[in-house]
């Protein structure tokens, strides 16, 4: 590896806790078109970092839906067994 592939690597594994890898994606084109011009206003500085930003964006959402229905699930048990509550002022 050259110093420039060694770099990037380094910089990669501090960024992303791994190593990238390369892979092809086929998209429709007006979705490319759509994230081709959020790099154009700046919001991304490229294709690449749009699409890990929006991958990203959907594990937060998998992760707070998770968290929602485990909140939905600790209500109704509460509602329930109210005796089993502990109150704030214990914690």
């Amino acid at each position: 590896m050259g110093d420039i592939e060694t770099f990037n690597c380094f910089v990669n594994s501090i960024v992303y806790g791994d190593l990238l890898t390369q892979v092809q994606l086929r998209l429709p084109e007006k979705m490319l078109e759509e994230i081709d011009k959020w790099v154009a206003e700046g919001r991304f500085k490229s294709r690449s970092d749009a699409i890990k930003t929006i991958i990203a964006f959907y594990e937060e959402r998998e992760k707070t839906r998770e968290f929602f229905k485990m909140l939905t699930k600790r209500s109704e048990e509460a509602k329930k067994h109210p005796e089993s509550l502990i109150p704030l002022e214990e914690l």
